[in-house]
């Protein structure tokens, strides 16, 4: 199962304001042209990020967003669990009925790669990313950067 278009984008929003550092309110058109994300998308996406307390909106002309706390105190999980999202890999959604109502042989084999990946994704925060896309020359205006390839992560 892949992470749908719903966590990659909020992801990325979150990370748009993060570059930012907090120096101006950044408004969803803004965040929208930047990324090509939808601007009723971003609406979406922000109310729920809002609900969550990752947001804070000033109102008004020269409103916009702002981190609601420091980028390295919001981890990249609780982004795509605000959002109402997660990467589950068991084909019962963790309910333990995949097999004519009973728990399959894989079960357990698909349950720990999806807290595999929640402890990942809780491990990696937005001011971490930033510190990434910088020493990749990534600017504000570029997409979600690269988490690194699979063999710097192994060494």
């Amino acid at each position: 199962m892949r992470l749908s278009t719903k966590g990659r984008y909020a992801v990325t929003a979150m990370l748009d304001l993060a570059l930012h550092k907090g120096e101006s309110p950044v408004t969803l058109a803004d965040i929208s042209v930047n990324q090509g994300i939808s601007l009723s998308y971003l609406e979406q996406l922000f109310a729920a990020l809002r609900n969550k307390q990752l947001v804070r909106g000033i109102r008004g002309p020269g409103g916009g967003y702002f981190l609601a706390k420091p980028a390295e105190d919001i981890s990249i999980a609780d982004i795509i669990c605000a959002v109402d999202e997660w990467v589950e890999f068991t084909r019962c959604g963790g309910r333990e009925n995949c097999h004519d109502g009973k728990r399959c042989l894989t079960h357990s084999l698909w349950n720990e790669l999806s807290d595999e990946i929640f402890n990942f994704l809780s491990n990696i925060n937005l001011a971490e990313l930033v510190a990434r896309g910088e020493n990749d020359g990534f600017r504000r205006s570029c997409t979600t950067p690269s988490l690194g390839s699979r063999q710097s992560r192994a060494a």
